[in-house]
């Protein structure tokens, strides 16, 4: 009684391969992974500026030390080329403009001095004055000017 190996008929006792014997691929592709993360950071190069705060301006530069931070939100005024006045982002009238800074400080308190004032650097000495007489005048003592760094050459 001889017992013999024969293979069974059909699909055979190995394993069923694929249509020209191909094997499966166990690799992750992170092709569209890459093409995401891409498009996300060209997004965000193109947002972050838009991000920054207040009014585009041409700063003045200079060599000073940046200020430390604060954590409420501070009070910045801030006078384009053309000598419009905008405290935070809002355009205001000069006329109107003591009024509503001394509303400001009353509400802020003791501790609510501080404004950073931002001007252009081709407006005249004469108007910049003008605006810081009235920061004085509504009882704002800490005045912060803000420029730029110049270009190391």
């Amino acid at each position: 009684m001889g017992a013999s190996l024969q293979p069974r008929s059909g699909s055979g006792g190995n394993r069923r391969r694929r249509r020209g014997g191909a094997r499966p691929i166990s690799e992750i592709n992170v092709t569209p992974f890459v093409d995401v993360m891409l498009v996300l950071l060209i997004i965000f190069m193109v947002a972050a500026p838009l991000l920054t705060t207040g009014v585009p301006l041409d700063l003045p530069k200079t060599n000073a030390a940046a200020l430390p931070t604060q954590e409420d939100e501070p009070l910045v005024l801030s006078i384009d080329a053309d000598g419009v006045i905008y405290l935070q982002r809002e355009p205001q009238a000069i006329d109107s403009l003591q009024e509503k800074l001394t509303a400001i400080r009353e509400v802020r308190g003791q501790d609510g001095d501080r404004v950073f004032f931002r001007a252009d650097n081709t407006l005249t000495h004469g108007y910049v004055q003008r605006v810081l007489a009235i920061l004085q005048n509504a009882n704002f003592r800490r005045i912060s000017f803000i420029h730029d760094q110049p270009r190391a050459e």
